[in-house]
């Protein structure tokens, strides 16, 4: 988190002004929702590797997710505390491309020869944190990476960032009033300056309406490429989401909702747009 803070300015902006306006006291009053990585949907790599990381710390695999025009598969896992982020784990599935963009991204991804997260002791805490600001390739080359980008914005971000934190997410339903709704926390995001992913609409809702989303759009950095290139690429941003209490918990006091009276899990229709915030032409 310490290197996220230190990539995505708006977390720290955001931070700062739900202080100064008196919504919390420190960062430590803000419940992560969840965090999400993207992965490559290769031999040795993919969400069944990344996985191990955090089934290793007690977090438990739960559902799965499709997405048939981004050409990427998810499963997230449920945390072994309430205390404790969600995890959701995306991967592109690589053999749904053209031959010349598969024979691209495995250039890169061949040098994997074995799975990294095997080679870890899990044990050790600080090894897996480096673990996951680590290369796994060498750097693409600037014309790589733009011919990734026109076929999938998605594979481009992670032959550059790799495993790199793709985003947090604040509860906002934790929130005091009015600040715990999507709709009012977005006019706050708003007011502050901070530009939303607005593919979809700024709020994105389940079909069961009890979990809405919406996201910060990237924040574009320059990158270097070899041969002393340089380009401007989207980096990672910051997620809202807003779960509503499930019908049968309705009657109760707001102080008696726990988490999992909640709604829980993800909706795809939901992801696909979320996927966009690092979309470069959406900004």
């Amino acid at each position: 988190m310490l290197r996220y803070v230190e990539r995505v300015p708006d977390v720290n902006k955001i931070t700062q002004a739900l202080i100064s306006r008196g919504v919390i006291a420190h960062q430590g009053d803000i419940e992560n929702d969840h965090i999400a990585f993207r992965t490559m949907g290769v031999r040795h790599l993919g969400i069944r590797s990344l996985e191990k990381l955090f089934l290793h710390y007690g977090y438990t695999a739960c559902d799965d997710y499709y997405f048939s025009k981004k050409k990427l598969n998810a499963r997230w896992y449920a945390p072994p505390s309430p205390d404790l982020p969600r995890i959701f784990i995306s991967e592109l599935i690589v053999d749904a491309f053209p031959k010349p963009i598969q024979t691209l991204i495995r250039s890169y991804t061949d040098e994997v020869t074995a799975d990294p997260v095997e080679k870890l002791n899990l044990d050790i805490a600080d090894e897996a944190d480096e673990f996951l600001h680590s290369a796994l390739w060498r750097i693409p080359t600037l014309k790589d990476y733009k011919q990734l980008l026109e076929v999938s914005e998605y594979a481009a971000w992670v032959i550059y960032n790799l495993y790199y934190l793709n985003h947090y997410t604040l509860s906002v339903h934790n929130f005091p009033p009015p600040y715990n709704t999507l709709e009012k926390f977005n006019e706050f995001l708003v007011g502050e300056g901070i530009v939303l992913n607005a593919s979809g609409g700024y709020i994105k809702e389940s079909a069961d309406k009890l979990l809405l989303q919406s996201a910060t759009m990237a924040q574009n950095h320059e990158a270097n490429f070899p041969n002393n290139e340089t380009y401007t690429i989207s980096g990672s941003y910051v997620e809202f989401a807003e779960r509503r209490v499930l019908p049968e918990f309705a009657h109760m006091n707001m102080k008696e909702i726990k988490r999992e009276y909640r709604r829980e899990g993800f909706e795809t229709g939901n992801a696909d747009k979320i996927f966009e915030s690092t979309y470069k032409n959406l900004a």
